[in-house]
Protein backbone atom coordinates (compact mmCIF):
# COMPACT_ATOMS: atom_id res chain seq x y z
CA UNK A 1 0.00 0.00 0.00
CA UNK A 2 1.32 3.46 -0.92
CA UNK A 3 2.21 5.67 2.00
CA UNK A 4 0.01 8.71 2.62
CA UNK A 5 1.83 12.03 2.19
CA UNK A 6 1.06 14.69 4.79
CA UNK A 7 2.58 18.10 4.29
CA UNK A 8 4.36 19.46 7.37
CA UNK A 9 3.70 23.16 7.97
CA UNK A 10 6.05 25.12 10.22
CA UNK A 11 3.81 27.11 12.56
CA UNK A 12 6.67 29.08 14.15
CA UNK A 13 7.67 30.98 11.02
CA UNK A 14 6.42 34.47 10.31
CA UNK A 15 4.28 34.26 7.20
CA UNK A 16 3.09 36.79 4.63
CA UNK A 17 0.69 36.74 1.69
CA UNK A 18 -1.51 38.95 -0.46
CA UNK A 19 -5.03 38.58 0.96
CA UNK A 20 -7.01 40.39 -1.73
CA UNK A 21 -7.99 38.98 -5.11
CA UNK A 22 -5.73 39.66 -8.11
CA UNK A 23 -6.66 42.33 -10.60
CA UNK A 24 -7.35 46.05 -10.58
CA UNK A 25 -8.95 47.37 -7.39
CA UNK A 26 -8.91 50.32 -5.04
CA UNK A 27 -6.56 48.72 -2.54
CA UNK A 28 -4.52 45.56 -2.05
CA UNK A 29 -3.96 44.05 1.40
CA UNK A 30 -0.82 42.15 2.34
CA UNK A 31 -0.91 40.36 5.71
CA UNK A 32 2.02 39.35 7.92
CA UNK A 33 1.55 37.04 10.94
CA UNK A 34 4.01 35.62 13.46
CA UNK A 35 6.43 36.49 16.20
CA UNK A 36 8.61 38.58 13.84
CA UNK A 37 5.72 40.46 12.22
CA UNK A 38 6.38 43.72 14.05
CA UNK A 39 10.15 43.54 13.55
CA UNK A 40 9.64 42.99 9.83
CA UNK A 41 7.26 45.96 9.75
CA UNK A 42 9.94 48.10 11.43
CA UNK A 43 12.41 47.08 8.73
CA UNK A 44 10.23 47.97 5.73
CA UNK A 45 7.93 50.78 6.89
CA UNK A 46 8.73 54.49 6.80
CA UNK A 47 6.31 56.89 8.45
CA UNK A 48 6.08 59.69 10.96
CA UNK A 49 6.12 58.99 14.68
CA UNK A 50 6.92 55.72 16.42
CA UNK A 51 8.02 52.53 14.68
CA UNK A 52 5.29 49.89 14.19
CA UNK A 53 6.63 47.74 17.05
CA UNK A 54 6.27 50.67 19.46
CA UNK A 55 2.70 51.50 18.52
CA UNK A 56 -0.40 50.45 20.41
CA UNK A 57 -2.52 47.57 19.25
CA UNK A 58 -5.43 48.18 16.88
CA UNK A 59 -3.94 51.36 15.41
CA UNK A 60 -3.20 52.42 11.87
CA UNK A 61 -0.71 54.85 10.40
CA UNK A 62 0.09 56.31 6.98
CA UNK A 63 3.51 55.79 5.47
CA UNK A 64 5.59 54.08 2.78
CA UNK A 65 7.05 50.62 2.19
CA UNK A 66 10.73 50.59 1.29
CA UNK A 67 13.30 47.79 0.85
CA UNK A 68 14.85 46.40 4.04
CA UNK A 69 17.71 48.54 5.26
CA UNK A 70 20.18 45.70 5.07
CA UNK A 71 19.62 45.34 1.32
CA UNK A 72 18.93 48.77 -0.15
CA UNK A 73 18.95 51.53 2.44
CA UNK A 74 18.74 54.33 -0.11
CA UNK A 75 16.36 52.65 -2.57
CA UNK A 76 13.13 54.29 -3.73
CA UNK A 77 9.91 53.58 -1.86
CA UNK A 78 7.82 50.61 -3.04
CA UNK A 79 4.33 52.01 -2.38
CA UNK A 80 2.31 54.38 -0.23
CA UNK A 81 0.38 52.37 2.38
CA UNK A 82 -1.74 52.33 5.49
CA UNK A 83 -0.26 50.02 8.14
CA UNK A 84 -2.55 48.30 10.67
CA UNK A 85 -1.18 46.67 13.81
CA UNK A 86 -2.76 43.82 15.81
CA UNK A 87 -1.08 42.37 18.85
CA UNK A 88 -1.41 38.80 20.09
CA UNK A 89 -3.78 37.35 21.12
CA UNK A 90 -6.24 39.87 19.69
CA UNK A 91 -5.83 39.05 16.00
CA UNK A 92 -7.15 36.63 13.40
CA UNK A 93 -4.36 34.13 14.12
CA UNK A 94 -3.84 35.10 17.79
CA UNK A 95 -0.30 36.07 16.77
CA UNK A 96 1.16 39.50 16.16
CA UNK A 97 -0.28 40.60 12.82
CA UNK A 98 0.53 43.54 10.57
CA UNK A 99 -1.48 44.42 7.47
CA UNK A 100 -0.31 46.72 4.68
CA UNK A 101 -3.04 48.38 2.63
CA UNK A 102 -1.45 49.55 -0.59
CA UNK A 103 -2.72 50.55 -3.99
CA UNK A 104 -4.65 47.91 -5.87
CA UNK A 105 -3.22 46.02 -8.80
CA UNK A 106 -1.06 42.94 -9.11
CA UNK A 107 2.28 44.68 -9.54
CA UNK A 108 2.18 46.90 -6.46
CA UNK A 109 0.94 44.07 -4.21
CA UNK A 110 3.62 41.68 -5.48
CA UNK A 111 6.35 44.26 -4.89
CA UNK A 112 5.23 44.79 -1.28
CA UNK A 113 5.05 41.03 -0.71
CA UNK A 114 8.52 40.52 -2.21
CA UNK A 115 9.86 43.22 0.13
CA UNK A 116 8.35 41.47 3.16
CA UNK A 117 9.85 38.14 2.10
CA UNK A 118 13.24 39.83 1.69
CA UNK A 119 12.87 41.13 5.25
CA UNK A 120 12.49 37.63 6.68
CA UNK A 121 8.88 36.49 6.21
CA UNK A 122 7.94 33.20 4.53
CA UNK A 123 5.25 32.96 1.86
CA UNK A 124 2.13 31.53 3.49
CA UNK A 125 0.72 28.17 2.43
CA UNK A 126 -2.92 27.95 1.24
CA UNK A 127 -5.21 28.58 4.22
CA UNK A 128 -2.30 28.96 6.63
CA UNK A 129 -3.66 32.06 8.38
CA UNK A 130 -6.94 30.25 9.12
CA UNK A 131 -5.01 27.09 10.01
CA UNK A 132 -3.13 29.07 12.65
CA UNK A 133 -6.42 30.50 13.90
CA UNK A 134 -7.60 26.91 14.40
CA UNK A 135 -4.37 25.67 16.00
CA UNK A 136 -4.38 28.63 18.40
CA UNK A 137 -7.93 27.75 19.52
CA UNK A 138 -9.60 30.91 18.25
CA UNK A 139 -11.94 28.87 16.02
CA UNK A 140 -12.72 25.19 15.62
CA UNK A 141 -12.57 23.19 12.40
CA UNK A 142 -16.25 23.75 11.59
CA UNK A 143 -15.78 27.50 11.84
CA UNK A 144 -12.62 27.31 9.74
CA UNK A 145 -14.54 25.52 6.99
CA UNK A 146 -17.27 28.16 7.25
CA UNK A 147 -14.69 30.77 6.25
CA UNK A 148 -14.16 28.94 2.95
CA UNK A 149 -17.92 28.46 2.51
CA UNK A 150 -18.45 32.20 2.98
CA UNK A 151 -15.75 33.09 0.46
CA UNK A 152 -17.21 30.68 -2.10
CA UNK A 153 -20.89 31.48 -1.41
CA UNK A 154 -22.76 32.03 -4.69
CA UNK A 155 -26.00 33.29 -3.15
CA UNK A 156 -27.24 35.31 -0.18
CA UNK A 157 -28.76 32.16 1.23
CA UNK A 158 -25.42 30.33 1.14
CA UNK A 159 -23.69 33.32 2.74
CA UNK A 160 -26.25 33.46 5.59
CA UNK A 161 -25.75 29.74 6.29
CA UNK A 162 -21.95 30.15 6.25
CA UNK A 163 -22.06 33.09 8.68
CA UNK A 164 -24.26 31.10 11.05
CA UNK A 165 -21.73 28.28 10.97
CA UNK A 166 -18.87 30.76 11.44
CA UNK A 167 -20.64 32.12 14.53
CA UNK A 168 -20.64 28.63 16.04
CA UNK A 169 -24.19 27.33 15.56
CA UNK A 170 -23.13 23.99 14.09
CA UNK A 171 -20.21 23.74 16.53
CA UNK A 172 -22.59 24.04 19.48
CA UNK A 173 -24.78 21.26 18.10
CA UNK A 174 -21.83 18.90 17.68
CA UNK A 175 -20.35 19.85 21.06
CA UNK A 176 -23.66 19.14 22.78
CA UNK A 177 -23.92 15.70 21.13
CA UNK A 178 -20.26 14.95 21.89
CA UNK A 179 -20.60 15.88 25.58
CA UNK A 180 -23.76 13.80 26.00
CA UNK A 181 -22.08 10.83 24.35
CA UNK A 182 -19.12 11.27 26.70
CA UNK A 183 -21.59 11.01 29.59
CA UNK A 184 -23.10 7.82 28.15
CA UNK A 185 -19.62 6.31 27.75
CA UNK A 186 -18.65 7.26 31.32
CA UNK A 187 -21.86 5.84 32.80
CA UNK A 188 -21.53 2.64 30.79
CA UNK A 189 -17.93 2.17 31.87
CA UNK A 190 -18.96 2.78 35.47
CA UNK A 191 -21.35 -0.17 35.29
CA UNK A 192 -18.40 -2.47 34.60
CA UNK A 193 -17.33 -2.10 38.26
CA UNK A 194 -20.59 -3.57 39.52
CA UNK A 195 -22.02 -7.03 39.45
CA UNK A 196 -25.26 -7.72 37.60
CA UNK A 197 -27.25 -7.93 40.85
CA UNK A 198 -25.79 -4.67 42.18
CA UNK A 199 -27.04 -2.42 39.36
CA UNK A 200 -30.45 -0.73 39.64
CA UNK A 201 -32.90 -2.33 37.23
CA UNK A 202 -33.42 0.89 35.25
CA UNK A 203 -29.73 1.68 34.70
CA UNK A 204 -29.23 0.01 31.32
CA UNK A 205 -32.62 1.16 30.08
CA UNK A 206 -31.67 4.75 30.92
CA UNK A 207 -28.37 4.40 29.05
CA UNK A 208 -30.14 3.00 26.01
CA UNK A 209 -32.58 5.94 26.02
CA UNK A 210 -29.74 8.44 26.30
CA UNK A 211 -27.92 6.74 23.44
CA UNK A 212 -31.07 6.78 21.30
CA UNK A 213 -31.44 10.53 21.92
CA UNK A 214 -27.84 11.12 20.79
CA UNK A 215 -28.40 9.04 17.66
CA UNK A 216 -31.60 10.96 16.85
CA UNK A 217 -29.74 14.28 17.03
CA UNK A 218 -26.96 12.94 14.81
CA UNK A 219 -29.53 11.78 12.27
CA UNK A 220 -31.06 15.27 12.29
CA UNK A 221 -27.64 16.71 11.51
CA UNK A 222 -27.19 14.22 8.64
CA UNK A 223 -30.58 15.34 7.28
CA UNK A 224 -29.19 18.86 6.72
CA UNK A 225 -26.70 17.55 4.17
CA UNK A 226 -29.07 17.76 1.19
CA UNK A 227 -29.63 21.48 1.71
CA UNK A 228 -25.96 22.03 2.47
CA UNK A 229 -24.96 20.27 -0.74
CA UNK A 230 -27.29 22.51 -2.74
CA UNK A 231 -26.02 25.68 -1.06
CA UNK A 232 -22.36 24.76 -1.58
CA UNK A 233 -22.43 22.94 -4.91
CA UNK A 234 -25.71 24.02 -6.47
CA UNK A 235 -27.93 21.92 -8.73
CA UNK A 236 -27.43 21.01 -12.38
CA UNK A 237 -30.44 21.73 -14.60
CA UNK A 238 -30.22 20.37 -18.15
CA UNK A 239 -32.50 21.51 -20.98
CA UNK A 240 -33.07 18.76 -23.54
CA UNK A 241 -35.34 17.88 -26.45
CA UNK A 242 -35.63 17.75 -30.23
CA UNK A 243 -34.27 20.58 -32.38
CA UNK A 244 -36.44 23.72 -32.66
CA UNK A 245 -38.71 22.98 -29.70
CA UNK A 246 -37.47 26.07 -27.82
CA UNK A 247 -34.55 24.86 -25.67
CA UNK A 248 -32.39 27.93 -26.28
CA UNK A 249 -35.41 30.20 -25.91
CA UNK A 250 -36.02 28.58 -22.53
CA UNK A 251 -32.42 29.21 -21.45
CA UNK A 252 -32.75 32.88 -22.41
CA UNK A 253 -36.11 33.17 -20.64
CA UNK A 254 -34.80 31.75 -17.37
CA UNK A 255 -31.71 33.98 -17.50
CA UNK A 256 -33.62 37.05 -18.58
CA UNK A 257 -30.97 37.68 -21.26
CA UNK A 258 -30.25 36.65 -24.86
CA UNK A 259 -27.44 34.24 -24.10
CA UNK A 260 -28.16 31.50 -26.66
CA UNK A 261 -28.64 31.99 -30.40
CA UNK A 262 -32.24 31.32 -31.44
CA UNK A 263 -33.08 30.62 -35.12
CA UNK A 264 -35.56 28.58 -37.11
CA UNK A 265 -32.72 26.45 -38.48
CA UNK A 266 -32.44 23.06 -36.72
CA UNK A 267 -29.13 22.14 -35.11
CA UNK A 268 -28.07 25.68 -34.16
CA UNK A 269 -26.82 24.50 -30.75
CA UNK A 270 -24.06 21.96 -31.37
CA UNK A 271 -22.27 22.05 -28.04
CA UNK A 272 -23.10 22.32 -24.37
CA UNK A 273 -23.87 25.92 -23.34
CA UNK A 274 -23.63 26.53 -19.60
CA UNK A 275 -24.76 29.53 -17.52
CA UNK A 276 -25.18 30.27 -13.80
CA UNK A 277 -28.49 31.24 -12.19
CA UNK A 278 -29.51 31.74 -8.55
CA UNK A 279 -33.09 30.61 -7.93
CA UNK A 280 -34.62 31.03 -4.46
CA UNK A 281 -31.14 31.28 -2.99
CA UNK A 282 -29.85 28.11 -4.66
CA UNK A 283 -27.13 28.35 -7.35
CA UNK A 284 -28.04 26.49 -10.54
CA UNK A 285 -25.93 25.34 -13.48
CA UNK A 286 -28.23 25.83 -16.46
CA UNK A 287 -27.10 23.72 -19.41
CA UNK A 288 -28.53 24.05 -22.90
CA UNK A 289 -27.83 21.02 -25.10
CA UNK A 290 -27.85 20.06 -28.75
CA UNK A 291 -31.16 18.92 -30.21
CA UNK A 292 -31.69 15.16 -30.01
CA UNK A 293 -32.05 13.64 -33.47
CA UNK A 294 -30.26 11.41 -35.98
CA UNK A 295 -27.60 13.73 -37.42
CA UNK A 296 -25.16 13.20 -40.29
CA UNK A 297 -22.75 15.97 -39.30
CA UNK A 298 -19.85 14.75 -37.13
CA UNK A 299 -19.85 17.99 -35.10
CA UNK A 300 -23.56 17.74 -34.35
CA UNK A 301 -23.20 14.07 -33.45
CA UNK A 302 -20.56 14.98 -30.88
CA UNK A 303 -22.89 17.66 -29.51
CA UNK A 304 -25.67 15.10 -29.15
CA UNK A 305 -23.31 12.69 -27.40
CA UNK A 306 -22.39 15.43 -24.93
CA UNK A 307 -26.08 16.22 -24.47
CA UNK A 308 -26.83 12.63 -23.43
CA UNK A 309 -23.89 12.73 -21.00
CA UNK A 310 -25.22 15.89 -19.34
CA UNK A 311 -28.78 14.56 -19.21
CA UNK A 312 -27.64 11.42 -17.41
CA UNK A 313 -25.84 13.34 -14.65
CA UNK A 314 -28.36 16.17 -14.19
CA UNK A 315 -30.21 16.87 -10.95
CA UNK A 316 -33.18 18.18 -12.93
CA UNK A 317 -34.10 17.53 -16.57
CA UNK A 318 -36.21 20.10 -18.38
CA UNK A 319 -37.58 18.01 -21.26
CA UNK A 320 -38.88 20.53 -23.81
CA UNK A 321 -41.46 19.48 -26.39
CA UNK A 322 -43.51 21.34 -29.00
CA UNK A 323 -46.95 21.20 -27.38
CA UNK A 324 -48.63 22.21 -30.64
CA UNK A 325 -47.55 18.94 -32.29
CA UNK A 326 -48.24 15.30 -31.62
CA UNK A 327 -45.61 13.77 -29.34
CA UNK A 328 -43.20 11.59 -31.29
CA UNK A 329 -42.15 8.09 -30.26
CA UNK A 330 -38.55 9.28 -29.78
CA UNK A 331 -39.74 12.01 -27.42
CA UNK A 332 -41.83 9.56 -25.41
CA UNK A 333 -38.82 7.25 -25.15
CA UNK A 334 -36.51 10.10 -24.11
CA UNK A 335 -38.91 11.29 -21.41
CA UNK A 336 -39.93 7.84 -20.20
CA UNK A 337 -36.43 6.94 -19.01
CA UNK A 338 -36.11 10.13 -16.95
CA UNK A 339 -36.45 9.98 -13.19
CA UNK A 340 -39.90 11.34 -12.32
CA UNK A 341 -38.55 13.15 -9.26
CA UNK A 342 -36.05 15.08 -11.35
CA UNK A 343 -37.98 15.61 -14.58
CA UNK A 344 -40.16 18.51 -15.74
CA UNK A 345 -41.89 18.34 -19.12
CA UNK A 346 -42.03 21.81 -20.69
CA UNK A 347 -44.84 21.96 -23.27
CA UNK A 348 -43.82 24.96 -25.33
CA UNK A 349 -45.59 26.84 -28.15
CA UNK A 350 -49.00 26.63 -26.51
CA UNK A 351 -49.92 29.81 -28.44
CA UNK A 352 -49.99 27.68 -31.61
CA UNK A 353 -52.59 25.26 -30.22
CA UNK A 354 -52.51 22.20 -27.99
CA UNK A 355 -52.00 18.65 -29.23
CA UNK A 356 -49.97 17.52 -26.20
CA UNK A 357 -51.61 17.55 -22.77
CA UNK A 358 -50.78 16.77 -19.15
CA UNK A 359 -52.52 13.42 -19.61
CA UNK A 360 -49.69 12.31 -21.89
CA UNK A 361 -47.36 12.26 -18.88
CA UNK A 362 -49.56 11.56 -15.84
CA UNK A 363 -46.66 10.72 -13.52
CA UNK A 364 -44.52 13.75 -14.39
CA UNK A 365 -44.60 17.45 -13.62
CA UNK A 366 -45.73 19.32 -16.73
CA UNK A 367 -45.67 23.06 -17.42
CA UNK A 368 -47.51 24.61 -20.39
CA UNK A 369 -45.58 27.55 -21.89
CA UNK A 370 -45.27 30.00 -24.69
CA UNK A 371 -41.65 30.87 -24.12
CA UNK A 372 -41.57 33.37 -26.96
CA UNK A 373 -44.20 35.42 -25.11
CA UNK A 374 -42.94 34.66 -21.60
CA UNK A 375 -46.05 32.66 -20.71
CA UNK A 376 -45.44 29.96 -18.10
CA UNK A 377 -41.88 31.00 -17.21
CA UNK A 378 -42.72 31.90 -13.60
CA UNK A 379 -44.64 28.65 -13.18
CA UNK A 380 -41.59 26.79 -14.48
CA UNK A 381 -39.32 28.62 -12.02
CA UNK A 382 -41.61 27.54 -9.19
CA UNK A 383 -41.63 23.95 -10.45
CA UNK A 384 -37.81 23.91 -10.44
CA UNK A 385 -37.79 25.29 -6.86
CA UNK A 386 -40.24 22.59 -5.80
CA UNK A 387 -38.04 19.90 -7.32
CA UNK A 388 -34.99 21.28 -5.53
CA UNK A 389 -36.94 21.13 -2.28
CA UNK A 390 -35.76 24.39 -0.72
CA UNK A 391 -38.06 27.41 -0.81
CA UNK A 392 -37.12 31.05 -0.38
CA UNK A 393 -39.38 31.35 2.69
CA UNK A 394 -37.49 28.62 4.57
CA UNK A 395 -34.86 30.11 6.91
CA UNK A 396 -31.21 29.55 6.03
CA UNK A 397 -29.20 27.71 8.66
CA UNK A 398 -25.83 26.07 9.07
CA UNK A 399 -25.66 22.68 7.35
CA UNK A 400 -23.17 19.85 7.32
CA UNK A 401 -20.81 19.23 4.41
CA UNK A 402 -19.87 15.97 2.70
CA UNK A 403 -16.87 15.60 5.03
CA UNK A 404 -19.10 15.92 8.08
CA UNK A 405 -21.74 13.58 6.67
CA UNK A 406 -19.26 10.76 6.08
CA UNK A 407 -17.84 11.10 9.60
CA UNK A 408 -21.24 11.26 11.29
CA UNK A 409 -22.48 8.25 9.31
CA UNK A 410 -19.48 6.21 10.47
CA UNK A 411 -20.18 7.24 14.06
CA UNK A 412 -23.85 6.33 13.69
CA UNK A 413 -22.90 2.88 12.40
CA UNK A 414 -20.82 2.35 15.54
CA UNK A 415 -23.62 3.57 17.79
CA UNK A 416 -26.21 1.39 16.07
CA UNK A 417 -24.01 -1.60 16.82
CA UNK A 418 -23.74 -0.40 20.43
CA UNK A 419 -27.55 -0.28 20.68
CA UNK A 420 -27.81 -3.87 19.49
CA UNK A 421 -25.23 -5.01 22.03
CA UNK A 422 -26.93 -3.20 24.91
CA UNK A 423 -30.31 -4.59 23.90
CA UNK A 424 -28.97 -8.10 24.52
CA UNK A 425 -28.59 -7.33 28.27
CA UNK A 426 -25.44 -9.46 28.42
CA UNK A 427 -22.74 -8.09 30.69
CA UNK A 428 -19.86 -9.35 28.58
CA UNK A 429 -20.96 -7.09 25.73
CA UNK A 430 -20.76 -3.93 27.83
CA UNK A 431 -16.98 -3.76 27.55
CA UNK A 432 -17.16 -4.03 23.76
CA UNK A 433 -19.94 -1.44 23.62
CA UNK A 434 -17.93 1.02 25.71
CA UNK A 435 -15.00 0.68 23.32
CA UNK A 436 -17.25 1.27 20.32
CA UNK A 437 -18.62 4.46 21.87
CA UNK A 438 -15.06 5.69 22.33
CA UNK A 439 -14.43 4.99 18.64
CA UNK A 440 -17.53 7.00 17.73
CA UNK A 441 -16.30 9.85 19.94
CA UNK A 442 -12.94 9.90 18.17
CA UNK A 443 -14.74 10.06 14.84
CA UNK A 444 -17.05 12.89 15.92
CA UNK A 445 -14.05 14.76 17.31
CA UNK A 446 -12.73 15.09 13.76
CA UNK A 447 -15.76 17.20 12.80
CA UNK A 448 -14.91 20.08 15.14
CA UNK A 449 -11.20 19.33 15.42
CA UNK A 450 -11.20 18.01 18.99
CA UNK A 451 -9.17 15.21 17.47
CA UNK A 452 -7.17 15.76 14.29
CA UNK A 453 -4.09 14.68 12.37
CA UNK A 454 -1.91 16.34 9.77
CA UNK A 455 -3.66 14.67 6.83
CA UNK A 456 -7.06 15.94 8.01
CA UNK A 457 -5.80 19.52 8.30
CA UNK A 458 -4.12 19.31 4.90
CA UNK A 459 -7.38 18.13 3.33
CA UNK A 460 -9.33 20.99 4.90
CA UNK A 461 -6.95 23.92 4.46
CA UNK A 462 -5.49 23.03 1.06
CA UNK A 463 -8.88 24.04 -0.39
CA UNK A 464 -8.27 27.60 0.80
CA UNK A 465 -6.62 30.32 -1.24
CA UNK A 466 -3.21 31.66 -0.32
CA UNK A 467 -3.77 34.65 1.95
CA UNK A 468 -6.71 33.32 3.97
Amino acid sequence: MAALFCRTVNTTDTIAAITTAPGEAGIAVIRVSGKEALAIADAVFRGSGEAPSARSANTFVHGYVHPPKQSESDAADIDEVILLTYRAPHSYTREDVVEFQGHGGATSARRILRTLLDAGARLAEPGEFTRRAFLSGRIDLLQAEAVMDLIRARSDRAAVAAVEQLEGSLSRSFTDVYDRLIAVAADLEATLDFGEDELPAATMATLRNQLDAVKADLEELVATWDEGHLLREGATVVISGRPNVGKSTLLNALLGADRAIVTHQPGTTRDVLEEQLVLDGIPLRLIDTAGLRNADCDIEQEGIRRAHSQITSADINLCVIDGSETISDSERKHISVRDAEGCIVVMNKCDLGRRATDADFPELTTITCSLRDGVGVEELRQAISDKIGVTQSAPSHATISERHRLIVQCALNELNDVSRLLASDQDEFAVVAAGMIRTALEQLGEVTGRTYHAELLDNVFDRFCVGK
